[in-house]
């Protein structure tokens, strides 16, 4: 009996030893966590529109039909948006209120029109532009399309709306937008935000289809704080509303930190409420740095696991 209890005792203590060693082999044969790729395809809300995770922004200090972006010339210019395709970038931000119309024509002019997105924006207020008429949207599209050399472009956006009241105020423009949409001179169109009480319109607002949005973990040159401004996000997503995300670099601001370029990369990515970020990139190093940022971010699991917005977090 002796015998057999003891016989018992070592293979138990093997075998259980075996089912650990097999655990911790099936542990680490695990594949590693997945992670976000900067230049993934996505889809832009519900408009159909696949665009990439990120794109390049044109209106650094933009205004007047100027920004940086026009100022370093136009052979530097295309030079990096040349770079930015290369490295997978397929959407490009620009604006009236920039004056990047021509720039971008002339940089994309040897690559197919099918092989990129284009998203430009109207601006509709008094000052900004050097002119003082304002046409209404369709005569301002026309040229627009002039400008950037093609038959279409794929998101128009109302630049710079504030008033809760944007909708009633610029109904006529919006209607205008709907029937270029329809003749398919457009595809889509939508809003960039500068306050909180404009965003929160979108929300309920049948006609927007994709809408800018400053975002960032600090708050930095955004609608409102962080707190504020998430749940609005999440509400334009629940929505079926595309949200672009704008400022994660806090326009510049944090070229001197590393810590906080991840940080921001980590919690917009982290949302799940973002579609899309557009950053305005100076040089294709700043390009190669945003995406090694993006790519440590997991999609699930891991220590570096993009986390999901907590308001208490933020107080």
């Amino acid at each position: 009996m002796g015998m057999r209890r003891r016989e018992f005792l070592v293979r138990s203590a093997v075998g259980i030893g075996g089912l650990m060693l097999g655990t911790r082999l099936a542990f680490s044969a695990e594949k590693p966590p997945a992670r976000y790729g900067p230049f993934d395809p996505v889809l832009l809300g519900k408009t159909k529109i696949k665009v990439t995770r990120t794109g390049l922004g044109t209106g650094m200090q933009g205004g007047n039909r100027q920004s940086n972006h026009t100022r370093m010339g136009k052979e530097k210019f295309e030079a990096l948006v040349h770079a930015a395709y290369e490295r997978g970038v397929r959407f490009f931000d620009v604006a009236d209120l920039y004056g990047t119309h021509p720039f971008l024509a002339g940089a994309l002019k040897k690559i197919p029109r099918k092989d990129y997105i284009i998203s430009s924006k109207i601006w509709w207020m008094q000052g900004g532009l050097p002119e003082k008429e304002r046409p209404d949207a369709d005569v301002v599209v026309r040229r627009f399309l002039k400008e950037l050399d093609t038959d279409y472009l794929d998101l128009v956006l109302l630049h710079c709306v504030t008033s809760a009241k944007w909708p009633e105020q610029l109904g006529k423009q919006m209607e205008t937008l709907a029937k270029l949409k329809k003749e398919g001179v457009i595809r889509a169109h939508g809003v960039s935000c500068h306050s909180l009480q404009a965003l929160e319109a979108c929300v309920n607002e049948p006609w927007v289809d994709s809408v800018h949005a400053r975002i960032n973990p600090y708050g930095l040159h955004m609608d409102d704080k962080p707190d504020k401004v998430v749940p609005v996000l999440q509400n334009l997503r629940k929505a079926g509303k595309a949200v672009v995300g704008m400022k994660i670099m806090c326009q510049g601001d944090l070229r001197g930190s590393d810590e906080k370029r991840d940080e921001s990369v980590r919690f917009v990515l982290g949302l799940g409420c973002v579609d899309m970020m557009v950053v305005g990139f100076e040089k294709a190093e700043e390009i190669d740095d945003f995406a090694a940022r993006v790519r440590k971010v997991t999609v699930a699991g891991g220590p570096t696991q993009a986390r999901v917005y907590q308001p208490a977090l933020m107080a």
